[in-house]
């Protein structure tokens, strides 16, 4: 902990990957704009993450590529030869994140407490953010601005979001909907397969959400994996026909697009994948499915009550305790594991989202 700071001229933040966890670093960061609007903030990032975050306001980012090597670091340090930096906030515990660390030169330097700064981490920093007892990813990271003196703040979030694609958006899921229902996106796939629900699941999801009154939307990246699971989930879908069949976006979004379509959504089911924090950035309620990573730790922040979890039970049969008796952040292992998810369960979770926030349509 620094103590009470006056605001510094200028202020780095080091944080490349993932999806998700960019999404929490931007909560961070505008709650330290909102409390010192005339800090200049550099913001070194991957190259997807930026895509998604681009036209972030007061914000200048730094494109690392992590896939280029030892040419990576060397870029970066040419992008910011002749910078100097009141504080760095080093916010990524991965040794490449760490390594490029040493190309930002900062007089003070705050990373994880002790107890995360995994990877060597602490030897690259000079300062440490303050212990914290369980917390989510998001509370994590907001204990940086608690380092810096600043007051920490429910999370508020002003995401860059162009007109052009909100109309993309918009028109794009009007075609498919000439009853204008409200929208449900399902984004089935995570980064790892394993933790992706089966087809039949999903399928049974959409089913349901058509029962509902919902107009069905796949959404997702463009990888074989990834199509092959929306192609299985409609497959098995018994409406998937006429008007009434499921939109398939899959592979057809930018980053930005996305976001667009989640904003419009009305619900989304995701894993614990990165569009399932980006829903949460524009305040679309997620059903969270989560078996090997803990969703107090990593589950939709602003919706924790529509998480479905097989987590508690994996760990219980895996470690033969409790998750509290457990180091936190512990994750479960195995390709299964995510079949413990029951569809009854998801099912009556998709009944409280309505019930809480769209009781005109009971």
């Amino acid at each position: 902990m620094l103590g009470q700071l006056s605001a510094p001229k200028n202020l780095c933040l080091l944080r490349l990957s993932a999806i998700g966890d960019v999404c929490h670093a931007v909560a961070m960061v505008q709650n330290i704009q909102r409390q010192w609007p005339n800090t200049k903030i550099t913001w070194v990032i991957g190259k997807v993450e930026a895509s998604l975050l681009q036209g972030l306001h007061g914000v200048e980012f730094v494109i690392f590529d992590k896939r280029a090597g030892l040419k990576g670091y060397q870029d970066l340090k040419q992008a910011l030869k002749g910078q100097k930096f009141d504080v760095l906030l080093h916010m990524q515990v991965a040794l490449r994140a760490s390594i490029a660390s040493l190309c930002i030169s900062a007089k003070v330097k705050i990373g994880f407490d002790s107890q995360r700064a995994k990877e060597g981490q602490w030897l690259f920093s000079n300062k440490k953010i303050a212990k914290q007892s369980q917390p989510h990813v998001l509370d994590g990271f907001m204990g940086f601005a608690a380092a810096l003196g600043l007051e920490v703040a429910a999370p508020l979030w002003n995401m860059p979001l162009p007109d052009s694609d909100q109309l993309w958006a918009s028109e794009k899921l009007s075609a498919g909907n000439p009853e204008n229902k409200p929208i449900a996106v399902i984004s089935p796939a995570a980064s790892k397969a394993e933790r992706n629900w089966h087809a039949e699941g999903y399928s049974q999801t959409a089913e349901y959400l058509h029962a509902c009154g919902f107009k069905v939307v796949i959404c997702g990246g463009p990888t074989t994996m990834e199509k092959l699971l929306a192609e299985a989930i409609i497959s098995r879908s018994k409406f998937s026909q006429g008007d009434n069949e499921i939109q398939n976006l899959v592979g057809e979004t930018s980053l930005k697009q996305l976001l667009a379509i989640l904003k419009v959504a009305h619900l989304v089911v995701a894993p614990d994948t990165g569009p399932a924090h980006m829903a949460v950035t524009v305040e679309t309620p997620v059903v969270g499915l989560y078996a090997h990573s803990n969703p107090m730790r990593t589950g939709p922040y602003l919706y924790p009550q529509y998480v479905v979890s097989a987590y508690a039970a994996s760990i219980q049969q895996q470690y033969k305790k409790r998750v509290e008796q457990l180091p936190w952040g512990t994750r479960a292992k195995g390709k299964d594991l995510m079949m413990q998810i029951s569809i009854a369960e998801v099912k009556k979770t998709i009944d409280r989202v309505i019930h809480d926030n769209y009781p005109e349509m009971l």
